[in-house]
């Protein structure tokens, strides 16, 4: 078992991601279910590893410690609530402290309901992953309102991307440019860097996940009929990353295609591809009226790679995919995340933690006046004292304007702080 993702490679390695690991094991032994979710090998089998390890070294007995991968043929008869409840009360004794790791809990039908007794029957801490956020969260609002804590786990952040490389190949990353090139091409699904991959190699594996996910956490879910169809909205979604985005224009891109699908149709698919975290929308924010607007919001995708893999690797691209870069690092750090408009401008990003806020735009390079008007404009017109980045993949750096910092993106994503 590899420790990085939880995929079957020979050899296993321990890395520790850290921003994962140090949110878990704050919640060890507090009254609550601790709930990962991410999408489909994104590493969260390999933080219940980690997990597992430090309770160990904690002195907790590992047979108090009741570990169960769903995805496992092992455990495929355990496939509904009440057997589930029988296994764990099986391996349960007397009134001693248990910790329960469940992993992709979401393939036992009505899991909810054994995880719900677990808390009322038994003396356990329990943790459960899940690729599928619309599940999780609907059917633990309804059996444990107010006794869970969710913590979305992501694909690698460009620090965990060369964290992983340093490990893996005992040297030191001396040019973090380049590095972010090979970032910027092979994307952050841990199970990419266990190893060295050709770029047709790695996008086939990509690809092997995305099927996963679509098949087992989208059609199956949502029992979803036309997958041809299905299939139509992703390209449409995946081909306008960082777009504004309606329900009627994809209906319109079907249409010409000589197939019908209507606006009810559109956003129950694209529901159900948020649900399986292949696509993230992003609302548009009224940076004046401080309101969400209804429409014209954005979508971005679980990992730039999903793209490649499905449509190859694109220079047009290349705009999109740095956006998807800087709103997963902004989600990785707790933002709320928002496209900032502005009167007739928009701001790529507002990010919004606690009390405090950050604004983003985001280029590919600013190779004249006018492209560098059109990034720096609307962050002129806000008045307030909150941060304002410009981000690029620019050799030249641009003066900072009135408080304005211009940002390579690898420099970017390795700030320790951005407020």
């Amino acid at each position: 078992m590899c420790y990085i993702c939880g995929c079957n490679l020979k050899g296993p390695q321990m890395i520790r991601r850290e921003l994962y690991v140090s949110q878990l094991f704050e919640f060890i032994d507090k009254p609550f279910v601790k709930v990962l979710t991410g999408i489909r090998r994104c590493g969260k089998s390999a933080i219940l590893l980690l997990l597992k390890e430090e309770l160990v070294r904690k002195g907790i007995r590992e047979e108090n410690i009741i570990q169960i991968n769903f995805e496992s043929f092992e455990y495929s008869d355990i496939d509904q609530s009440t057997k589930l409840y029988e296994f764990v009360k099986a391996r349960i004794s007397g009134k001693q402290r248990y910790y329960i790791l469940l992993d992709e809990i979401q393939e036992v039908k009505s899991w909810e309901k054994a995880v719900d007794a677990f808390t009322v029957d038994f003396n356990a801490d329990i943790f459960i992953t899940g690729s599928n956020s619309r599940l999780l969260s609907s059917e633990l609002a309804t059996y444990l309102a107010g006794r869970y804590v969710e913590i979305p786990v992501y694909t690698l952040s460009f620090a965990e991307f060369i964290q992983f490389k340093q490990e893996r190949t005992h040297a030191l990353i001396s040019d973090r440019y380049n590095e972010f090139n090979n970032f910027l091409q092979l994307g952050g699904f841990p199970v990419l860097h266990t190893s060295d991959y050709t770029m047709e190699s790695a996008y086939k594996v990509v690809f092997d996940i995305y099927s996963s996910a679509i098949l087992r956490d989208t059609v199956q879910r949502y029992n979803i009929r036309d997958v041809e169809l299905l299939e139509r909205v992703v390209k449409f979604v995946f081909d306008n990353v960082g777009n504004k985005f309606s329900a009627k224009n994809v209906a319109d891109f079907i249409k010409s295609q000589y197939r019908k699908i209507d606006l009810n149709t559109v956003y129950n698919y694209l529901d159900a591809l948020e649900g399986a975290l292949i696509i993230y929308k992003i609302p548009r924010y009224d940076v004046k009226g401080r309101e969400i607007l209804k429409t014209l919001e954005k979508y971005y995708l679980g990992d730039p790679s999903l793209l490649y893999a499905m449509m190859g690797y694109r220079t047009r691209f290349i705009s999109g995919v740095l956006e998807n870069m800087v709103m997963l690092e902004l989600k990785r750090r707790g933002y709320r995340v928002f496209v900032g408009k502005s009167d007739e401008k928009e701001i790529d990003f507002v990010g919004e933690l606690k009390n405090d806020k950050v604004y983003i735009q985001v280029a590919y390079k600013m190779t004249d006046q006018s492209t560098i008007d059109r990034e720096y404009n609307p962050l002129l017109e806000i008045k307030d004292h909150y941060p304002k980045f410009v981000v690029t993949m620019d050799d030249d750096w641009h003066d900072n304007i009135q408080g304005i910092r211009h940002k390579h993106i690898a420099d970017f994503l390795l700030m320790n702080e951005l407020i």
